[in-house]
């Protein structure tokens, strides 16, 4: 019999280990969301997509089915699904970073709530999304000494230091329908909302009589956009299926009020020396478009790849002083793989986890001195089922690389690392007996 207890149980704690790192992540007011000195730049590290099912097979979904998971890589795959499904899914992440910059290290960490995502069956052969996800994030520091003699014997020792904090969210609500046996058709609705911080600072620390130099800006964002996605599936053999996908994603502009001062500071009082705020300050996101398929043998394996592409040379960041920061067209190809021994299986349960594994390479929007920014990595993901076939505890691990050492860049290693916890039809499951 179905111990609905341990359901409870199970999402109780869920929810508390979400709160609990929350609340420390607010209460650390120097903690910072991501760790990556190429968030400096325009809006930030734009973040990867997708939960642990899609980040344990190196991001694909475009092309990719599945009644098991919330894939919200393209609307158009909640159609596949149990008629009476209401899927819930949220996940944590958590992040690790290695920086070389020349003789210079440096590491970080951050942990952070990654997903809250709904969906529901609607009429007949159609389905509801709603969702909360990160899609960029700022979070650098920069430190250095002043190592010119005139300047020390003068002023004594100087610092100079960079900070930077914040975040783009999307909330996103959405629909998709199958319109025909083999065709789904999916939209969304998407509203970003944050705010980016970036802070600059002359800090004079042994000449109490010199003033320390302080300058910033705030951006509060908002703005609105929207989403198509298209799939289309058939079997090509028996119990398997060809899927091929594509997603759209409409230009839109960030706005929000924009702040800049500078202002200089004493042991004992603040003076602003210059103080600017202007409404209506704009940054493009421009369009994006996705295109992938799979190749599924059903309750077995899955193979699939996804290419990504968003070109930002036409949009406007501001200059970077000292940096030769220029954006540019950014592609994604992903592919990934996956295998289930016997999802029936009542014997053993390693048998009935499902495994994967996955790589991509990135080219970022992020051109430096002429020379673009890429990454690299593989993955590595299982879900692990509990209580019932579709309920599942998902976890993936992302080694890659950005960068390298090359004309004055920053060579950076990462470890980032996904959790998962897939719900089905909790609430909605009709008692048996009384």
């Amino acid at each position: 019999m179905y111990n609905r207890r341990l359901e409870i149980k199970f999402l109780i704690a869920a929810i508390l280990v979400i709160a609990s790192v929350s609340v420390s992540k607010a209460q650390t007011t120097d903690a910072l969301g991501t760790y990556t000195p190429y968030s400096l730049f325009g809006i930030g590290d734009i973040e990867k997509q997708g939960t642990a099912f899609n980040r344990g097979m190196g991001g694909i979904g475009v092309g990719v089915r599945d009644n098991r998971f919330i894939n919200y890589a393209n609307p158009a795959s909640i159609t596949e699904r149990d008629t009476l499904s209401f899927m819930l899914d949220f996940g944590l992440n958590q992040k690790n970073f290695y920086n070389t910059d020349g003789d210079v290290e440096s590491g970080y960490n951050t942990a952070n709530m990654q997903n809250i995502i709904f969906t529901a069956p609607l009429y007949k052969k159609s389905a509801l999304i709603v969702g909360v996800t990160p899609y960029s994030s700022v979070g650098y520091k920069f430190r250095s000494v002043e190592t010119d003699k005139e300047l020390v014997s003068k002023y004594g020792n100087i610092e100079y230091q960079k900070y930077g904090t914040g975040n783009i969210s999307q909330l996103f609500v959405g629909a998709a329908m199958n319109i025909t046996k083999n065709f789904s058709l999916g939209a969304e609705f998407i509203y970003y909302f944050g705010a980016l911080n970036r802070y600059s600072n002359v800090l004079f620390t042994s000449d109490a009589s010199t003033r320390d130099i302080n300058t910033g800006w705030d951006y509060d964002i908002n703005a609105v956009s929207g989403r198509i996605g298209a799939q289309y599936f058939g079997n090509i053999a028996e119990n398997t299926v060809l899927t091929i996908g594509a997603t759209y994603r409409m230009e839109s502009n960030l706005s929000g009020d924009y702040t800049r001062y500078a202002c200089t500071t004493s042991s004992s009082q603040i003076d602003t020396v210059s103080f600017s705020s202007a409404p209506g300050y704009k940054v493009q996101i421009p369009t994006e478009f996705s295109a992938g398929f799979s190749i599924k043998k059903r309750d077995k394996w899955l193979v699939g790849f996804d290419y990504v592409r968003q070109d930002w040379q036409d949009s406007f960041f501001g200059e970077t002083p000292g940096v030769d920061f220029k954006p540019s067209a950014a592609s994604s190809f992903r592919a990934g793989f996956e295998y289930i021994p016997n999802r029936y299986d009542i014997r053993y349960y390693l048998k009935r986890v499902t495994y994967r594994i996955g790589a991509y390479y990135d080219q970022t929007y992020v051109n430096l001195n002429g020379r673009q920014v890429n990454a690299a990595g593989f993955t590595l993901g299982m879900s692990m089922p509990i209580f019932r076939w579709y309920n599942a505890l998902t976890w993936s691990v992302d080694l890659g690389q950005r960068g390298s050492l090359k004309d004055d860049m920053v060579k950076e290693n990462y470890v980032q690392v996904n959790i998962n916890f897939n719900l089905h039809d909790m609430w909605f499951i009709k008692k048996r007996y009384q």
